[in-house]
């Protein structure tokens, strides 16, 4: 256990960051689901409107570093090109 005041400090601020990572990571996989689950059921306009609903979301959290800037190009790649195969 941390001794120091700082290291307790950091300690807490470590705790609720991970806490905070953790809803956004899962966030971004439940707005993917999403565009998944609209294009499983051939539903191109559910589909469009819940890509469009994820792409922010995918491209804020690239841009904080959740995930890798190339991971989430290549999300809203597939499903973009998942989307334009159902219409």
């Amino acid at each position: 256990m941390a001794n120091m005041p700082q290291s307790r400090k950091r300690v807490q601020q470590e705790a609720t960051a991970r806490e905070r990572n953790k809803a956004q990571r899962s966030l971004v996989r439940t707005k993917i689901k999403q565009v998944q689950k609209a294009i499983a059921a051939s539903d191109a306009e559910r589909a469009q409107h819940a890509f469009a609903d994820a792409k922010p979301i995918i491209d804020r959290m690239a841009g904080k570093g959740q995930i890798h800037k190339n991971k989430a190009a290549r999300h809203k790649s597939r499903l973009n090109a998942q989307i334009k195969a159902i219409s």
